[in-house]
């Protein structure tokens, strides 16, 4: 809402001042409102995870390294992760 007459304004600001920062709030939970929003309604169906998975057919998921999890998407690449470190340079060298 509007700062009015009898609004209360915290010392050492302004009415604007304090009406824009409360237009600031207002605006980030409107934007955090709307995104959970679009999140709403969204879910998987188990039986077609279940079928992926592959658990009505067999027990091979159980001995899975991932017990018939799926994995998470990282940022880096781990495969290539020896290729990080320092290089063989010869020796050591006094």
């Amino acid at each position: 809402g509007k700062i009015g007459s009898g609004s209360s304004v915290p010392a050492g600001l302004t009415a604007a001042e304090y009406q824009k920062i409360r237009d600031g709030e207002d605006k980030k939970k409107k934007a955090n409102y709307d995104r959970n929003v679009k999140k709403a309604g969204v879910f998987e169906d188990y039986t077609e995870f279940y079928l992926k998975r592959g658990t009505d057919k067999n027990q091979k998921w159980k001995k899975s390294a991932t017990l018939g999890h799926r994995m998470a998407k990282t940022k880096y690449d781990f495969d290539q992760v020896a290729n990080d470190g320092k290089k063989y340079d010869g020796g050591y060298k006094r």
